[in-house]
């Protein structure tokens, strides 16, 4: 069994997944203002569900970013302790591929950019195609496309490719030839559970030390001014 978390994107929402990808339990909480005090009982609630114990969890898979400093500060934080505690081994999952996983589970869209807003008049970036799960013939999962890169672009920027574009980020830029646009794609834990899985079997976890958040903006306390932007 493995266990998903969520609260980069503004709700609390907790999965756990067995390997050949059957949810389990599932429960989202939207809104950000009590995610601290959300995170831990919804976890134990569906550990209750599930009718397991922590000790029977193969991983913790958590959403490491990029996205809003808090939440992935709470997101990293939670999986840190957890994995501690009961020497759990941890899988970071990119906040964009979970919203391309999304796109496709809910879409049917097999190769999208992923787009979240990065307020700072940026857009967190990146691009993803399906791929087949490693050991699970008949389950795929959006991965990165080879080459690529997440960043952080400026909004308005043109895309290169007429691919749709998915996540709140999506109509802040330019789309080629008016692709379809899915700014309403709000991954939940579900989604971050089948890029974690698939990440576990590929590569394993890593220890509580090296799950580390992703931010790809390392000076977002500043004001625009000390940027150097308008």
């Amino acid at each position: 069994m493995f266990l998903a978390i969520d609260t980069v994107f503004d709700q609390c929402s907790v999965a756990i997944v067995s390997q050949d990808l059957q949810v389990i339990s599932d429960h989202t909480e939207t809104g950000k203002r009590d995610q601290t005090q959300q995170i831990l009982p919804m976890i134990d609630s569906a550990l209750q569900q599930a009718g397991i114990k922590l000790a029977d969890i193969t991983a913790l898979i958590f959403n490491r970013g990029p996205g809003p400093f808090s939440g992935i500060r709470i997101n990293t934080a939670v999986i840190q302790g957890l994995s501690v505690a009961h020497n759990i081994p941890c899988v970071g999952v990119s906040s964009l591929a979970a919203i391309a996983q999304a796109t496709f589970d809910k879409q049917g869209v097999q190769q999208v950019y992923a787009a979240l807003d990065a307020r700072m008049k940026q857009v967190y970036f990146g691009e993803y195609q399906l791929a087949q799960m490693q050991g699970t013939p008949d389950v795929q999962v959006m991965t990165q496309v080879e080459g690529s890169e997440e960043r952080l672009v400026d909004y308005e920027q043109s895309t290169d490719k007429a691919l749709p574009i998915a996540g709140n980020g999506a109509t802040l830029l330019h789309a080629v030839e008016d692709r379809p646009l899915f700014a309403e794609i709000i991954p939940d834990a579900v989604s971050l559970a089948k890029l974690g899985i698939a990440q576990y079997l590929v590569s394993g976890g890593v220890s509580a030390d090296q799950a580390l958040p992703v931010y790809l903006r390392n000076n977002a306390w500043k004001t625009l001014k000390e940027q150097g932007k308008a």
